[in-house]
């Protein structure tokens, strides 16, 4: 059985969010989950020549989407309009989140960043991050005298 610490401000930072889930299911949706701040779901995985950081922006025009490099901190970043601005619809429920957001993310120093590419695909942004060549591992032959 692990011995597990208990966190009161993590207590309560859970029993918040509860609670304003709670209520948002009782009252329905606040505009903090049309138009709040938000950040998209994002996967970081890495192979011996790639670090790639994958975000999750479907709905988005590449336009909207800026990514950046500066003092080795990678920032995607955008915004993500309402699909219908015209108020002759009525929604009942909106759950996706609309408006700005900010994602950074600090960055090793194996990483080339003169060679940094970034794609768009069926929603989800790619930014491939190539290892330096020196910072690769590599194998050295033993030799025997």
């Amino acid at each position: 059985m692990a011995l597990v610490r208990w966190n009161p401000n993590r207590e309560m930072t859970n029993w918040q969010r509860e609670w304003n889930r709670m209520l948002g299911d009782f009252l329905g949706d606040t505009t903090d989950s049309v138009t709040g701040n938000w950040a998209p779901q994002v996967d970081i995985y890495e192979d011996e020549n790639h670090v790639v950081v994958s975000a999750a922006l479907p709905g988005m025009a590449q336009e909207d989407i800026s990514v950046n490099i500066e003092n080795n901190t990678l920032t995607i970043s955008g915004e993500r309009k309402f699909a219908n601005e015209e108020k002759k619809d009525r929604f009942t429920r909106v759950e996706q989140f609309y408006g700005n957001f900010t994602r950074s993310f600090a960055l090793p120093n194996t990483i080339d960043q003169e060679k940094i590419e970034a794609t768009m695909d069926k929603g989800i942004l790619s930014v491939t991050l190539p290892k330096r060549e020196e910072t690769k591992p590599r194998s050295i032959k033993v030799k025997v005298h």
